[in-house]
């Protein structure tokens, strides 16, 4: 970031024979301070001012000496000083300005800068450096002010073109912000904070490879700069080049071990490669050396959450909204562990939605327009669908037979990609889109008023609180009609969303009351799948060819608690011998496998009839379970559909509308609704029962995928038609009331 200019040394000097007697200590200081010399020019300095107590231009160049050489405090004082002997010196207020600002002391800076411009109005570089106070304490406009007053007074001002750059990032104008810093580079070419902001700025454009260029030319520039190697970092992470990442997170630390910023980042991308015990230890350490840190305290909520350690993920949240009330980012996380929380009961959980809407949501209303989309009955209709996964991506097996199957003589697809990075499945959706926007970098703002002069019917979110969701332009309402379906399971919490796309099975008549939006149920499912290529074959039941049964889930370490691990023991107790397979990625870690073992240790349950870890692809673990166990009170996702289609029962437990239940509505939806319990007791009998009988289960296995691919799971064209059709009424309705208005 750019760092305020200083003011220039003060080097005036009287003529009188008290200052004579004094010279030849200053001008030794002078020569001293101009070679860099800090500590002899200080002691000179400090000379002078034993001949001379009141000799205000030393006290003021002690003050620069104090001050370069990071003694803040001291540096303060010598300023101080020489403004009681010369109130109205502009440079000295602008120069104590820079010694407040440098402590974090924000407001008094401005003060000062303010005060230097009422003696010096066409002072420049403090109305740069009052921009940079403004900025630091969230004025952007009055901060962007200052800087233009700053280029109007010198229009070749390098820094302030930095500084402006920044401003206008800070506000979300990032094309703007390149123009400032590339702008700055050409007045100052080897400016290496310049390259670094515009590295920033081209990273926070999705333009990683030009972002790493900038970012390499700033270290070539200033090898040993932590914040560039810090930044370098994010550029790299955002490119999914973890290792990388890591490297230059840990370059920063060894520059500078007291940078917090780097411990959070390190701690992010750790817990990014699946090493969650150290990305704790990391973000535990940004937190210690900047405890208001909220982007830390989200961080290690999320590594709380991947943990399974829901009421710790929930409490670093809170804190990171207690110091960030408008942390929007740390509130959706925050209702996605709420969400897996197996103690809190649904109402409860809803609650907290509607918190969001009132934070996050409400205050958009102010800005909504008419829409005036053509009403016509049976014409084409325009649907956008806004997502960060048009990529290899889990959504791909529900999102791509949609696409591929939509009926162009009826809706017009436009993708809303908010894309990091694309990949072989990325061409596929563009193919099947009509329209394709880039929408990486563009404010929600922008964003908006995009999808509103595309004149777009419907519009799509299909992510809720994940990564990446651009729930804030659904916020502002550019489109007559919005819907939510498919990457999030639950309500978005906006009542700016009209419609939640799902079933009967995943919402039951009477949950409309935890929900924001209005349920709209299509017949069951609400879902249909697409299998990977290169699954491979249904196997025999291991059950029958080596004899124990194998229990098993792909589930992730968020859904698996003290409930599920209770209820999976009790069965692992009623079926001698048999063993219980949990794969997934967070497994990945020992200390996480060693952690989940000890709370089935607590159950009776031996280390030996437990096998954890992490196997990608997964298909030879499925090929190795005889029934699978779904997770309650938030069911799994799509690993469910994988192990039917791989010819393992499951065994699910309906519970809170609507993650609770889409176990429930894919067996529903495949026929099988007698896997279904209704109680922790009867989701016991079910697999006991399963188990039980493997004569049964070798038939049911052999016979599954068939029912599957026979099923509406797997009714590609059905599906899109039966969304078409919800379309076309959600649209007609919302154009028969607006015309009656």
């Amino acid at each position: 970031m750019g760092e305020p200019v200083s003011g220039q040394m003060n080097q005036a000097m009287s003529t009188t024979p008290a200052t004579m007697s004094v010279e030849p200590a200053l001008q030794q200081a002078l020569t001293h301070h101009r070679a860099g010399r800090l500590p002899e020019a200080e002691a000179g300095y400090r000379r002078a001012l034993e001949l001379k107590p009141d000799f205000a231009e030393a006290h003021n160049n002690l003050g620069l000496t104090l001050q370069a050489q990071g003694r803040l405090a001291e540096a303060e004082a010598s300023y101080r000083r020489v403004l009681e002997l010369q109130p109205d010196w502009a440079d000295t207020h602008n120069n104590l300005g820079v010694t407040l600002w440098d402590q974090g002391r924000q407001a008094e800076a401005e003060a000062s800068y303010r005060r230097a411009l009422e003696i010096e109005p066409d002072y420049v570089e403090a109305h740069n450096n009052l921009g940079n106070a403004r900025r630091d304490q969230g004025k952007l406009p009055e901060a962007e002010a200052s800087l233009r007053r700053a280029l109007a007074l010198k229009p070749d001002f390098a820094e302030a073109h930095n500084n402006l750059g920044n401003t206008l990032q800070a506000q979300g104008r990032r094309p703007e912000a390149e123009a400032s810093f590339r702008r700055a580079l050409a007045l100052k070419p080897d400016y290496a904070e310049a390259h670094s902001n515009l590295g920033n700025a081209l990273r926070d454009q999705g333009r990683f490879s030009e972002a790493e260029t900038s970012l390499r030319r700033a270290l070539a520039l200033k090898p040993d700069f932590p914040g560039v190697h810090n930044n370098l970092g994010a550029a790299l992470q955002w490119q999914g080049r973890l290792s990388e990442s890591e490297a230059s997170y840990r370059r920063a630390l060894a520059l500078k071990p007291d940078y917090a910023e780097a411990h959070n980042n390190l701690g992010a991308v750790l817990q990014g490669q699946g090493r969650l015990s150290e990305s704790e230890a990391s973000l535990r350490q940004a937190l210690e050396l900047q405890p208001d840190f909220a982007e830390a305290y989200s961080n290690l909520g999320a590594t709380f959450n991947y943990q399974g350690r829901l009421s710790e993920a929930e409490a670093s949240y809170r804190r990171a909204l207690e110091f960030e009330p408008d942390y929007e980012d740390a509130f959706g996380n925050l209702l996605f562990a709420l969400n897996y929380h197996p103690d809190k009961g649904a109402q409860e959980i809803f609650a907290g939605y509607r918190e969001y809407d009132q934070r996050f949501g409400l205050p958009h209303r102010s800005t909504w327009r008419a829409h005036a989309n053509s009403r016509q009955r049976g014409r084409r209709l325009k649907i956008g669908y806004v997502s960060p996964d048009f990529r290899q991506h889990a959504v791909r097996h529900f999102l791509e037979p949609l696409l591929a199957c939509h009926d162009k003589g009826v809706v017009q697809v436009y993708a809303y990609a908010e894309l990091q990075r694309e990949d072989a499945v990325t061409a596929r959706y563009r193919g099947y889109a009509d329209q394709w926007i880039a929408t990486l970098g563009l404010s929600d703002a922008a964003l908006a008023e995009r999808i509103r002069a595309d004149g777009i019917d419907i519009l799509v979110d299909l992510a809720g609180h994940t990564a990446g969701n651009r729930l804030q332009v659904f916020a502002r309402k550019p489109a007559p009609v919005s819907v939510s379906w498919l990457g999030y399971g639950y309500t978005t919490g906006l009542t700016a969303v009209d419609y939640l796309l799902t079933d009967a099975a995943s919402a039951p008549p009477g949950s409309e009351g935890l929900f924001s939006e209005t349920p709209w149920r299509v017949a069951t499912p609400g879902y249909v799948y697409r299998p990977d290529a290169g699954m491979g074959a249904v196997s025999l039941l291991p059950g029958s060819q080596r004899g124990p049964i194998t229990f098993g889930t792909l589930t992730r370490a968020v859904r698996i608690n003290h409930r599920t691990i209770r209820v999976w023991s009790e069965i692992l107790k009623r079926v001698p011998g048999a063993r219980l397979v949990i794969d997934s990625k967070d497994f990945r870690d020992t200390v996480m496998q060693a952690a989940l073992a000890e709370k089935f240790a607590a159950h009776g349950i031996s280390r030996e009839r437990l096998e954890i870890g992490f196997h990608s692809p997964p298909w030879d673990v499925l090929r190795g379970m005889d029934i699978g166990l779904d997770c309650f009170p938030h069911n799994s996702g799509t690993t469910l559909f994988e192990t039917l289609y791989m010819g393992v029962p499951y065994v699910t437990l309906a519970g809170r509308p609507s993650v609770g239940r889409l176990g429930s509505s894919i067996l529903q939806g495949a026929g099988h609704p007698e896997w279904i319990a209704r109680s922790e007791d009867e989701y016991v009998e079910i697999a006991v029962a399963l188990a039980s009988d493997l004569p049964r289960l070798a038939v049911i296995r052999a016979q599954l995928r068939g029912h599957m691919q026979a099923s509406p799971l797997m009714d590609e064209a059905g599906f899109a038609r039966k969304v078409e059709a919800a379309y076309r009424e959600m649209f007609e309705q919302w154009a028969s009331q607006s015309a009656g208005r």
